[in-house]
């Protein structure tokens, strides 16, 4: 089965946003702040996020990005290529994260890292290039056009020059470090592939995408616990020209419309992580704010909906449940009151932007 929709907005109030902390700008060493945080330079705030790999499922980036969408103005660092050594993974960012961070107005900095540590037959602890990344920052302080117009102009008149300095910096960190790394033929490939043109970008990244979302439409992941087991392809198309080629956890189709179903699950808690919560909540932002959803050709309304299951949680409830059948459901499983917390916003945030929040029972 196969699900087709359309992004030409994004309207969402965040609810669950953690309370950041705040750096100076002066001296700053980006390799030393958190996951997500606040800049602060000049009487102007902008929010800081940082990936770890520019594989989107790797590290839960999407929580790190979406701790930072409250603010005004955000910016998301993300290493083009990230090579752990030759017996381990090379991955290479794609077109559709950035067009995703686009849609959601996050500036990107294609970063890249200079310095590692030997680790077994592997290297670890990769910082980026803090001067560049600094650079980078002022500039788009000083920008005051969009973060798509940005993402764009970095892709077309700087990425390249990026790609060198990574194939530069792993070839100087392979010498320091003793470790061989994957062969530089493949940053040169690469480079190759993507062009000078976005286009070309765009259509060499769907090849792969599509191919990741084929692998992952047979593959049943630990987090997820479905009632029915039916995964579907969705492929989202934007007004980037962008596509997402993704699969949906579990989808529910009636007469009237069809159940878009992102499920996070626990065996040994009570609840599934805060981090794993965020990153089904970042999926809720596009699947709430679909438009002209198909199935198999036909045209069909929509809903989100986030489940959160655990094998120890006893009974039901959802985001349109009663405040009296949610307390009974918090006393029945014995809830801490930073548990009662969390669900408490994750409804609220479900209510203001209309989509479902079901939290149950899984074996």
């Amino acid at each position: 089965m196969e699900v087709k929709g359309q992004i030409t907005g994004i309207k969402y109030k965040i609810v669950l946003a953690e309370n950041l902390k705040e750096f100076e700008f002066k001296k700053l060493n980006i390799n030393e702040i958190p996951s997500s945080c606040l800049l602060k330079d000049n009487r102007q705030r902008i929010a800081i996020s940082k990936w770890v790999s520019p594989k989107r499922t790797r590290s839960y980036p999407f929580e790190r990005v979406y701790n930072t969408l409250h603010i005004a103005k955000k910016i998301t660092i993300i290493p083009i290529i990230k090579d752990e050594g030759a017996d381990g993974d090379r991955d290479f960012i794609q077109w559709d994260t950035i067009s995703l961070m686009s849609l959601l107005d996050v500036f990107v900095v294609f970063a890249y890292y200079d310095k590692a540590e030997k680790f077994n037959n592997k290297i670890a602890k990769q910082q980026f290039n803090n001067r560049y990344v600094l650079s980078k920052i002022k500039e788009i302080q000083q920008y005051h056009s969009s973060a798509l117009h940005w993402n764009l102009n970095e892709l077309n008149k700087n990425l390249h020059k990026v790609i060198d300095k990574v194939k530069i910096s792993y070839a100087k960190i392979e010498n320091s470090t003793g470790v061989k790394l994957h062969n530089a033929t493949g940053i040169d490939k690469f480079k190759e592939k993507i062009g000078k043109d976005v286009s070309l970008f765009m259509k060499f990244s769907r090849g792969k995408a599509e191919k990741a979302q084929a692998r992952e439409f047979v593959t049943l992941q630990p987090k997820e616990s479905l009632s029915t087991l039916t995964k579907a392809k969705i492929t989202i198309t934007n007004y980037l020209g962008g596509q997402y080629f993704l699969t949906v956890d579990e989808i529910f189709v009636s007469s009237r419309k069809v159940s878009l179903i992102e499920g996070k699950h626990s065996k040994n808690s009570l609840l599934p992580s805060k981090g794993d919560i965020k990153d089904g909540l970042l999926k809720m932002i596009l699947y709430c704010n679909l438009t002209s959803v198909t199935i198999n050709g036909k045209k069909t309304a929509s809903e989100a909906v986030l489940s959160l299951t655990s094998t120890k949680l006893k009974g039901a409830i959802t985001s349109s449940n009663t405040k009296k059948e949610i307390h009974i459901f918090f006393e029945r499983n014995n809830f801490s009151s930073q548990q009662k917390s969390l669900i408490e916003s994750v409804i609220s945030e479900a209510k203001k932007n209309k989509f479902i929040i079901k939290i149950q029972h899984s074996k």
